[in-house]
């Protein structure tokens, strides 16, 4: 009897350990640190990184003093897109920027997940760890290298270089729209070879952005509308009261500029969902392939 139910117990066991495996994102395939060893540009955090406790089951990782970027390859069979492989010539690559209000980021939901998305959609998925809390300087620092970095490894990495994106969540959202209209085109002096390489993004998706007005029916003028902004995909949704004025404002603006973009504006969704969302902005992901599609870079 016991060895009969030991077997079943080890069974089920082995099948709760594998359904939930399925569900975790896939590990990096490698981690690099964003700046050489001694030549970071302004200041890190003040204490130790560490996690800010939640109760949701998803990671905050605040006290940022050393930014990584996190490589998710798009493989072969990921890459087959409409019947067309793709993985066999580099692939579009997109850095992601998790959120957390420039206090944390939200390593998983906006990040480490968003990149197992992507990367089963044939686009490597870059994960940015970039600093915080309160450093807004060097979080756009951070984001600025990790994009000259990446097209510096973009051989290495099998990535395109001429595709290479920004996709960000919330003050992510904010960090890639200042990436990709800076008042500087680099705000940091340069240190390395690698900063011989472009650091503007060649694409844009804000998700639920926040940050992107001045609270004056302006667009923020940490945002320079007079620059070669690249096509860009703004993400929201009409009951994220907090935010959603200055997506409308930015699309204005963009708008008026003659500037390409797309405006997706959903009626419900809340704020801060990833690709857990079960209201209107759930469509948000398939709306944003498609944006992808047209826009020939998957």
């Amino acid at each position: 009897m016991f060895p009969r139910l030991l077997a079943l117990l080890l069974s089920v066991a082995a099948i709760s350990i594998a359904a939930i495996a399925e569900t975790l994102p896939p590990p990096a395939a490698s981690t690099v640190n964003v700046w050489p060893e001694g030549k970071m540009p302004g200041n890190g955090a003040n204490e130790p990184e560490a996690e800010v406790p939640r109760n949701d089951g998803f990671h905050r990782i605040t006290n940022v003093s050393q930014p990584t970027l996190a490589l998710y390859p798009a493989g072969k069979k990921d890459a087959a897109v409409e019947g067309r492989s793709t993985g066999a010539g580099p692939a579009p690559a997109m850095i992601v920027c998790p959120g957390g209000g420039y206090s944390y980021v939200v390593i998983d939901k906006e990040g480490t997940e968003i990149a197992a998305w992507l990367k089963s959609n044939g686009i490597t998925a870059l994960v940015l760890k970039y600093r915080n809390p309160n450093n807004r300087a060097g979080a756009l620092q951070d984001l600025q290298r990790a994009l000259s970095l990446a097209r510096e490894r973009a051989k290495e990495w099998n990535i395109d270089p001429k595709r290479l994106g920004v996709i960000g969540f919330s003050a992510g959202g904010n960090l890639a729209a200042k990436a990709s209209a800076p008042l500087e085109e680099r705000s940091y002096p340069a240190t390395d070879a690698v900063d011989q390489q472009s650091c503007r993004p060649d694409f844009a998706v804000l998700v639920y952005p926040a940050y992107l007005d001045d609270k004056a029916g302006h667009v923020s003028p940490d945002l320079n509308l007079k620059t070669a902004i690249p096509p860009t995909l703004i993400i929201h949704n009409e009951d994220d009261k907090a935010h959603v004025v200055g997506s409308k404002i930015y699309d204005a603006a963009l708008t008026e500029a003659k500037l390409v973009h797309t405006f997706k504006l959903y009626p419900t969704g809340g704020h801060g969902y990833g690709l857990h969302c079960d209201k209107d902005a759930k469509a948000w992901p398939q709306d944003a392939l498609e944006w992808l599609r047209k826009m020939g870079i998957r």
